[in-house]
């Protein structure tokens, strides 16, 4: 795995930026009565996906990145009970879901794989 010499260098930043984008463009179909409720909150999450692992990578100590992807988990999640939400109200076609619920799955895939890579400190080689 390359070093990444800024967040946007992160594979799993750039699923994250890719579904920010297309759950904004969720947000914008929903109905007027939603602008302020079940828009917003996916509009949050989808901005705690990038943000949270920005912050994360910014971070001096591997915990607290970790920790930081950890809400960005919990935010892919937030997301996903949102997209059943606009599913089962008939806001988005069971297609799009689909397609977004893959998006998550591959981003949570990956995001897992980033935390269990930054998850513990390096050992410290051994001496004899």
């Amino acid at each position: 795995m390359a070093t990444a010499r800024t967040f946007q260098d992160l594979e799993v930043w750039k699923l994250s930026r890719s579904l920010r984008r297309k759950l904004y463009e969720v947000a914008k179909t929903l109905p007027a009565e939603e602008r302020y409720n079940l828009a917003g909150q996916i509009r949050a999450a989808a901005i705690s996906l990038t943000a949270n692992l920005a912050e994360g990578f910014g971070r001096f100590h591997y915990k607290e990145n970790a920790q930081l992807c950890r809400i960005a988990r919990g935010s892919a999640c937030e997301v996903q009970d949102h997209l059943l939400t606009c599913l089962d109200e008939g806001y988005i076609s069971p297609t799009l879901h689909q397609e977004l619920d893959r998006e998550l799955t591959t981003f949570l895939r990956t995001l897992n794989a980033y935390i269990k890579a930054i998850g513990s400190p390096k050992a410290p080689p051994k001496t004899q």
